[in-house]
């Protein structure tokens, strides 16, 4: 059965990935595009600037851009894909969701509220049971699902491989690449020839939302995971990826062959944005980098290598691709698992 889906927040970055992304979908139908009221009424091809390194889909160019109103989307869209800034969403996904939209969203607002799943379909999928909480609690019809952040989403699978041996503590840098601030989020006077070594709140986000991601839902409320995460932040100047170095303490002493194969373990699923292999792992202390590996399994894969142990534990590096696996094919994998999981 064809799924009717719309996007909010079309003509954005993440908004243009996703129709990308959409196109030629094997169970999703693009039927409505909105935007903000300056580009509303304005055919889609008009209202974007397209910046997405393949042509507008044909599907897609002649669409006219709603409102972002309930009101505005036809009552037949099973299944809104959000990536609204957040002030917005907060504003406006609930509205949506009171309206019996289920919402797949990759704004940051609300991800950590109690009655909302924050959600890596190959993690954690189980705490979509948090919706009928949610909708008990909010008198929904509709509802919210949450993906991570970018930078959490490409460390939380390799967290996740390292459960089984009592993780502990986690300290993480990275070095993240533009296109996670937008087009016009970091100036080229500012990052080229350059490291900026702050984004701002991305170091919470990635200590918080890592052990909610990690937790256990029992039926009733969700209890996070007890694992210190320390982050450090950097912007460097690459297009698309982010690269992160991990360093990880357990209460078990590991070996670098117990972690390459606890990562490589990590099963993929069936839907159809999924990777044949959720987390690869190379053997050459040189990978994974940002230009070579992003792309892999079409950009939903993770990259890991670099494994060494060290006196308290584990290292290694890890990478994603920001827009696609951290973003908009955050959404859309989201969306393939309501929709597997009878939520629509």
């Amino acid at each position: 059965m064809t799924v009717r889906v719309g996007v909010l927040g079309a003509t954005g970055a993440v908004g243009q990935r996703c129709i990308q992304l959409l196109d030629g979908h094997s169970e999703f139908e693009l039927a409505a595009v909105t935007a903000s009221e300056s580009s509303a009424g304005r055919s889609y091809r008009d209202a974007a600037k397209w910046r997405v390194d393949s042509p507008i889909p044909d599907s897609v160019e002649d669409l006219t851009v709603r409102a972002t109103d309930p009101a505005e989307v036809p009552d037949d869209v099973d299944l809104l894909f959000s990536s609204l800034p957040s002030g917005v969403a907060a504003e406006v996904e609930p509205k949506f969701a009171e309206a019996g939209y289920v919402l797949s969203s990759n704004s940051s607002n609300d991800r950590m509220a109690e009655d909302v799943p924050l959600v890596i379909p190959e993690i954690n999928p189980g705490h979509l049971d948090l919706l009928e909480v949610q909708r008990d609690e909010r008198d929904w019809d509709g509802a919210v699902l949450k993906n991570p952040n970018c930078s959490t989403i490409t460390m939380v699978p390799t967290l996740a491989a390292l459960r089984q041996f009592g993780l502990e503590r986690v300290h993480v840098s990275t070095l993240q690449a533009v296109s996670g601030a937008g087009y016009s989020g970091v100036s080229s006077m500012e990052i080229i020839d350059n490291v900026i070594p702050h984004i701002g709140g991305e170091e919470e986000k990635m200590e918080t939302e890592s052990r909610k991601l990690l937790g256990t839902f029992d039926g009733a409320e969700l209890q996070n995971h007890d694992v210190e995460v320390s982050a450090s932040c950097n912007r460097v100047p690459t297009i698309d990826g982010h690269l992160e170095n991990v360093w990880a303490e357990m209460e078990e002493d590991v070996t670098t062959e117990q972690v390459e194969d606890a990562l490589r373990a990590v099963e993929s699923l069936d839907l159809p944005s999924s990777p044949d292999q959720l987390i690869e792992v190379f053997d050459d202390p040189m990978r994974p980098q940002p230009r070579l590996d992003r792309t892999l399994g079409d950009g939903m894969a993770i990259a890991a290598g670099g494994v060494q142990e060290t006196p308290a534990g584990v290292q290694y590096n890890c990478l994603a691709h920001n827009t696609i696996r951290g973003a908009a094919g955050a959404a859309v994998l989201n969306g393939e698992l309501l929709a597997s999981e009878g939520w629509l």
